[in-house]
């Protein structure tokens, strides 16, 4: 049966919808509580990682630290089961706003993850470094990151890179340099070109247009993101990210007016992320405003 044979690859992983983390959840209960009869220990322990990590993304930390606290007397030696859980505890305090306390867990998952046979979770782990630490320390860790990714030999590792040039793409940003992380944004496109799926090229084109946007590139940039809009609506899943740099373009090139009704979409899509009202609540307030036909404001 194949799904069995791809739980014993531990490859449930694959079945995760990072954006139905309540289905997800739903789908790995009924698989721990009808697992294959190949399944072991480590097995189950790396599985309730997951499903602690799904209640982290609905937001539901206290549960998420109850699974974790459960599962942790019976983690054994297994040193896959116990990185996956040191990872999962440090997304979980990150995610609900503890940085610092997040740090611990991730460079206890660094160090355990340190033989060449972790090197996907020895990644993962630099990588939530490199988001819990600010300026030269994130920097650092990032690109200790995707260096580990380029030189593996395994796969799953090197499926990071994307992600990694990313991240390094949007630290420069945010420092100001952004000549520099167009350049990675552009790495991170290859690589997700490389990779082949869909969403995650829509996205790292997107990063590619807005670093153009900003570096004063705004038509090319508005091309890109008018054709991502085309392909977004197309899979029905309407984007408000690329709705609000579509109205970022028009509002630089003066285009007031055809503006507002993008910024008036991005607001109706965004407002929907619990994350994002939590995180930038004046982003969603200039977006609200601006679709209302408000004075223009400084580009983002």
């Amino acid at each position: 049966m194949l799904i069995g044979v791809l739980l014993m690859t531990v490859l449930f992983d694959e079945l995760w919808n990072y954006s139905d983390p309540a289905g997800t959840e739903a789908t790995f209960r009924a698989l721990l509580a009808d697992p294959p009869a190949e399944a072991d220990d480590s097995w189950r322990a790396q599985l309730v990682t997951q499903i602690a990590r799904t209640q982290g993304l609905q937001r539901e930390f206290d549960d998420a630290r109850a699974t974790l606290a459960e599962l942790e007397p019976r983690l054994g030696s297994d040193d896959v089961a116990r990185v996956r859980w040191l990872l999962e505890r440090g997304r979980v305090e990150n995610s609900s706003g503890d940085r610092d306390g997040a740090k611990p867990f991730f460079l206890d998952a660094w160090e355990l993850a340190a033989p060449e046979s972790l090197d996907f979770y020895a990644v993962d782990a630099a990588h939530m470094l490199g988001i819990v630490e600010a300026g030269d320390d994130a920097m650092e860790w990032n690109r200790r990151a995707l260096a580990r990714a380029v030189a593996s030999t395994d796969p799953m590792a090197r499926r990071w890179r994307g992600t990694l040039a990313n991240n390094i793409g949007w630290t420069l940003y945010d420092q100001g340099d952004y000549e520099g992380a167009l350049a990675h944004f552009e790495e991170a496109l290859v690589f997700r070109r490389e990779q082949g799926k869909e969403d995650p090229i829509r996205i790292a084109e997107w990063c590619v247009a807005k670093a153009k946007r900003v570096l004063g590139r705004v038509e090319e940039a508005l091309a890109t993101q008018r054709e991502l809009q085309v392909r977004a609506e197309a899979s029905g899943a309407p984007d408000g990210f690329i709705s609000e740099e579509i109205a970022e373009c028009l509002l630089a090139l003066g285009r007031t007016e055809e503006a507002a009704p993008h910024f008036a979409r991005a607001y109706e899509l965004l407002s929907e992320d619990p994350w994002l009202a939590d995180a930038e609540p004046e982003r969603l307030q200039r977006l609200k405003h601006l679709g209302e036909g408000a004075p223009p404001a400084a580009p983002r």
